[in-house]
């Protein structure tokens, strides 16, 4: 497996993923919104 070769890139990553988790979740309001729709919000 290869790593990340920035802390950036590993950064976006991994607050993607928290992103994604906590809309799975249902832990932050969607406005009936579908998921994509909420969690391209918040990670763009």
């Amino acid at each position: 497996m290869v790593g990340f070769k920035a802390f950036h890139s590993a950064d976006a990553t991994l607050a993607g993923i928290e992103v994604a988790h906590m809309v799975r979740k249902g832990q932050i309001t969607n406005g009936n919104r579908c998921p994509f729709q909420v969690f391209a919000a918040l990670a763009g």
